[in-house]
């Protein structure tokens, strides 16, 4: 994927409220951060931020945090939000890190059109490969909640033996999701692919959490 360098994007950065910078200080305290106790869900890659900003404003008693690790994408994101979304954040951040800023806190994780890393050897760098689904096991809170859109046969694949053998269920797939239902929210790619013709691939994955805290 080729970034778009964003002129200014430290500036925004920089004046954005809604970009939490010490979010490593805030591991296990993100409800104290929003101030009540409600779900937390994060989409992992939020890109432009179209999806993630859309369901905070649809679900007001749901805290939202889109985590995005290039600068220029967040800036993007962070011009997009309108002034008075109390529940949402967003994080400049590796998803390597994410157990180093989340404790047993998240109700739900959104994996959508992240990057297929389609060499053999390059596996373990996906969303869904084992080295993630370990680390989003200490950011769980309770029961696991995952839910993936691609456009990517092969790792729409891929993460669905790769759920699986984690002890995943799969509750939904869909080889088509559009054709299959109606989402209202829909993320940038998504609407590119869709108006192209091309089928958007599906899962909704569940799990207790029964690995030992940490």
């Amino acid at each position: 994927m080729r970034l778009r360098n964003v002129k200014n994007k430290e500036i925004i950065m920089n004046n954005s409220s809604y970009l939490i910078k010490d979010c490593y200080d805030l591991k296990g305290k993100w409800n104290k951060f929003f101030k009540n106790n409600n779900p937390i869900y994060i989409e992992i890659g939020m890109g432009k931020g179209k999806f993630i900003i859309e369901n905070a404003l649809k679900y007001p008693n749901i805290n939202f945090i889109g985590i995005e690790k290039y600068d220029s994408v967040v800036a993007k994101a962070l011009k997009k939000i309108p002034d008075g979304l109390d529940n949402l954040a967003m994080l400049r951040l590796n998803a390597l890190e994410i157990d180093q800023v989340f404790s047993h806190e998240i109700d739900h994780i959104f994996l959508n059109f992240s990057d297929p890393w389609p060499k053999t050897r390059h596996h373990l760098r996906r969303l869904s490969s084992k080295v993630f689904l370990e680390k989003y096991d200490n950011i769980f809170k309770d029961k696991k909640i995952i839910e993936m859109r691609t456009d990517n046969r092969n790792l729409f694949e891929y993460s669905l033996v790769s759920f699986s053998e984690y002890g995943y269920i799969l509750n939904n797939v869909s080889l088509d999701y559009h054709k299959d239902n109606s989402p209202d929210i829909t993320t940038e790619y998504e609407d590119k692919f869709t108006k192209e013709g091309l089928p958007i691939y599906y899962v909704l994955c569940t799990s207790n959490l029964v690995k030992n805290r940490k």
